[in-house]
């Protein structure tokens, strides 16, 4: 039997996950005035995929036309289903906000003297985010991933429960007025870099919760890497160009995501890939700003300016894809009141339709919604007023193991970080993944043993986020019978009136279309 929580804690806004988006949530809600917690699973400050890389940022002036020429541009590629309000929000907000951690963070300048705000360093960038957050007051737990959300009575939201993986203190509880999804996307494990976290956890609590998603189609996203590496920071690759194994230039799509041509050569052969054309100041500027890729170059003896190398293509999910919890007003609200959501767990289908955001657009998106769910989970706490002392539904008392998780983890990746499958769908493949994936998610509840080891209770969450993000993300795709964006179904080409595909369900997973509307 599982022992009650060895630490009990209560505070005005819990944010659970400590990256980028975590962060700028707890600093925006610190300075307001409200009591606040980040629970993270790994080390906050070194945990998300925006640690390791080069995060730029959408980030433009409002002088002139060059944020509503912005704005038109993302708008014509979210191909129906972005927001333009959504979009000027998020770029004001990063706008306003990012120079603000010049208190805490080293900016360098062009070559012209100029500030480069929109362009940083994501290790140091992270570790001066988790210093302003404990500046501010934040009180950060990290190892402390979070497994349950705490509701009462009536439904709303009021904590979280976990465990910590450094502690004999194994388990927490943590009762709050508000509390602020920042887990993350899914990468379904594909060791993308920086991504090892990333399992749907926020996702599956979400829906556990009530809510639901939107936009899990569009989760065909894989990152080109140099062969044999984790390396998928893709900046430079606007310039490559492509050869098979005859020295033969492959012909490239004009849209920057698209992939799908690498996937079908890399079925009959190996891919090459040269970087001749990326210009002098970005070679210079690389290892500044993105240190791990020139790093991993040296390390394979690979000088990617005058060489031609092997590349592959690892998964990102819905990480660098699009879908996530259902935004469903301007206040970063979801369908379940006291849930607020930032970040990749969120859908970024108002900021980039069905595109990815890539590094820029994502980024400022994480930077906003954190900083917009914080300013509403404070608003919700002091409107409540609602004792912390209230009824809470608890969590179950037992928690079970699956003892071949290797089985089940193996079954999600063969259909989510297989190229081909993603990026060449059919009703028949999506309906063979489906079948796939559902006998994972029995054999999650089939042969169990009692557990009571945290890590263990943290395995079997993480097992049980990746099988049911693999469904809502499969039944999505079988829903949306078009081709739009990064979901690609090679047995329909005829495109359809712009519709959201939301999803969800926990025993079973639904979908239902709906018309693309402006949010309240």
């Amino acid at each position: 039997m599982r022992h009650a929580p060895s630490r009990r804690l209560e505070t005005d806004v819990l944010i659970i996950g400590g990256g980028l988006a975590g962060c700028w949530a707890a600093i925006t809600a610190a300075q307001a005035g409200a009591k606040v917690v980040i629970v993270e699973k790994g080390y906050c400050g070194t945990s998300g995929v925006a640690a390791s890389a080069g995060p730029g940022h959408w980030f433009i002036p409002p002088e002139g036309t060059l944020r509503r020429d912005a704005i038109a541009r993302r708008l014509e590629m979210a191909e129906g289903l972005g927001d333009a309000d959504w979009m000027e929000t998020i770029i004001d907000r990063t706008f306003r906000t990012l120079p603000t951690i010049a208190s805490h963070y080293r900016y360098t300048q062009d070559d012209n003297g100029k500030i480069r705000y929109h362009a940083l360093r994501g290790p140091e960038y992270l570790r001066a985010l988790r210093q302003k957050a404990l500046d501010s007051g934040v009180i950060i737990l990290d190892h402390s991933p979070a497994l349950k959300l705490l509701r009462h009575d009536d439904g709303s939201v009021a904590g979280a429960t976990g465990v910590s993986l450094k502690s004999e203190l194994d388990r927490w509880s943590i009762r709050a007025g508000a509390t602020i999804l920042a887990t993350g996307g899914c990468a379904f494990r594909s060791h993308l870099l920086g991504s090892s976290n990333n399992t749907g956890d926020g996702l599956l609590m979400a829906a556990e919760a009530g809510t639901c998603f939107s936009g899990m189609e569009f989760s065909a996203f894989f990152t080109i890497v140099p062969a044999t590496t984790t390396m998928a920071r893709t900046m430079i690759y606007s310039f490559a160009r492509y050869y098979d194994v005859a020295g033969h230039e492959l012909e490239r799509p004009a849209s920057p995501h698209n992939n799908h041509f690498l996937a079908e050569v890399l079925r009959t052969g190996p891919v090459f890939c040269d970087l001749s054309r990326v210009p002098d100041d970005i070679r210079s500027q690389l290892p500044q700003i993105s240190p791990n890729v020139p790093l991993t170059f040296q390390r394979l003896g690979i000088d990617p300016f005058t060489q031609r190398f092997p590349i592959s293509l690892v998964g990102e999910g819905t990480i660098r894809g699009v879908g996530g919890i259902r935004v469903t007003n301007r206040h970063a609200g979801c369908d379940v009141p006291g849930l607020y959501v930032a970040g990749d767990v969120a859908s970024r289908e108002p900021v980039t339709g069905a595109i990815s955001g890539g590094g820029a657009v994502n980024a400022a998106w994480a930077l906003s919604s954190g900083c917009i769910a914080a300013e509403s989970a404070v608003a919700y706490t002091r409107k409540q007023r609602r004792s912390l002392k209230e009824p809470i539904i608890p969590s179950p008392e037992y928690e079970t193991v699956t003892r071949d998780h290797k089985a089940v983890e193996r079954a999600v990746q063969d259909e989510m970080l297989s190229p081909h499958k993603q990026y060449f769908r059919t009703a028949f493949s999506l309906e063979k993944s489906s079948q796939a994936l559902e006998a994972a998610w029995q054999q999650l509840s089939g042969d169990t043993v009692q557990n009571t080891n945290a890590r263990a209770q943290l395995r079997q969450h993480e097992l049980k986020a990746l099988a049911a993000a693999s469904r809502w993300c499969t039944a999505s795709a079988l829903a949306r019978k078009e081709s739009r964006g990064i979901h690609y179904r090679t047995d329909s080409e005829t495109a359809e009136t712009p519709m959201h595909i939301l999803s969800g369900g926990i025993t079973n997973s639904w979908t239902r279309s709906v018309p693309v509307k402006a949010f309240s």
